[in-house]
């Protein structure tokens, strides 16, 4: 008995969530920049679905079944301690992190709210676990670390999970929110009515980063946000490459009027570049819109 190589899609058994589901539109990129000798980000923007692989069955029936209940993984991590260490340091945090969602974590049983939170709080605890293993066993890695701010969608939220100063920005109705806080000495410092927004712009602390991936100490905080989505939204990730030397005015002005995803992506990135490109730039665009009936 021949099986049709095509893809089937299984219903999802839960009628609301198909009433709040919403499609999604992604894509990301990276740039060196034009100062940087290498480039120390990474990203993912990924697809995460329910899926039976058939050997054998004695219906005539795709090869492939998947669930219709679809997950997107989105992810920016910016590497620090100097060249070889902030490139290994963020590709060390998006292998361990892909990992875990392969083969740890529980999507498969219908994870929601705080679970999912709680689930990916554990992936950037393995992450820095891991960071510290690497450098004990190389010393030239010692202090190395990352941030990271990863994004997971399902039907109609969004979960946040971050540390460092990337950043996840929420596009509604033309105005944009910064959704992440900066874990850096001068946001703190802003937070705590020592410094002013405006001089934390132009301060020494502004570019260290007190949570992290790695680092000098172990352990670290994980900032956590559920964010109810909308038609129509559409979300940012990106590391400070852009959100330097790029304003929030500009940044949303892009969102709201690329045509899709890549040609918002390319514009910010020769946003950032024509301002200097100091720094690598790296960023995702995921724009989400009703789902048909």
């Amino acid at each position: 008995m021949e099986v049709s190589e095509q893809i089937a899609v299984l219903p999802d058994t839960d009628p609301a969530d198909r009433q709040t589901a919403l499609t999604v539109r992604s894509f990301g990129m990276t740039d060196q920049g034009r100062v940087r000798e290498s480039n120390e980000d990474q990203f993912v923007n990924a697809q995460l679905s329910r899926a039976i692989q058939l050997q054998q069955s004695s219906l005539p029936q795709p090869k492939t079944l998947l669930g219709d209940q679809h997950g997107h993984l989105f992810l920016v991590a910016d590497g620090m301690g100097g060249h070889a260490g902030g490139e290994h340091a963020s590709a060390l945090a998006l292998l361990t992190i892909e990992d875990f969602v392969l083969n740890t974590l529980k999507w498969f049983f219908g994870l929601h709210g705080e679970d999912i939170l709680g689930e990916f709080q554990q992936a950037l605890r393995n992450a820095d676990a891991r960071m510290f293993e690497e450098s004990s066993r190389r010393p030239e890695l010692k202090g190395m670390a990352t941030t990271v701010t990863m994004g997971y969608s399902t039907h109609a939220a969004l979960y946040v999970v971050h540390v460092g100063d990337s950043r996840c920005y929420l596009l509604r109705g033309g105005k944009l929110q910064q959704i992440t806080r900066d874990h850096t000495l001068a946001a703190e410092m802003v937070r705590g009515n020592a410094l002013s927004p405006d001089e934390a712009e132009h301060s020494p602390f502004k570019n260290v980063v007190t949570n992290s991936v790695g680092g000098s100490t172990p352990g670290l905080k994980p900032e956590v946000h559920k964010v109810p989505l909308e038609p129509g939204d559409v979300a940012l990730f990106c590391s400070d490459g852009l959100t330097g030397p790029v304003t929030d005015e500009d940044i949303a002005a892009v969102l709201q009027s690329a045509s899709d995803p890549e040609a918002a992506c390319r514009e910010l990135v020769a946003r950032a570049n024509a301002a200097g490109g100091r720094d690598n730039i790296t960023v995702i665009v995921a724009c989400f819109d009703a789902a048909a009936t």
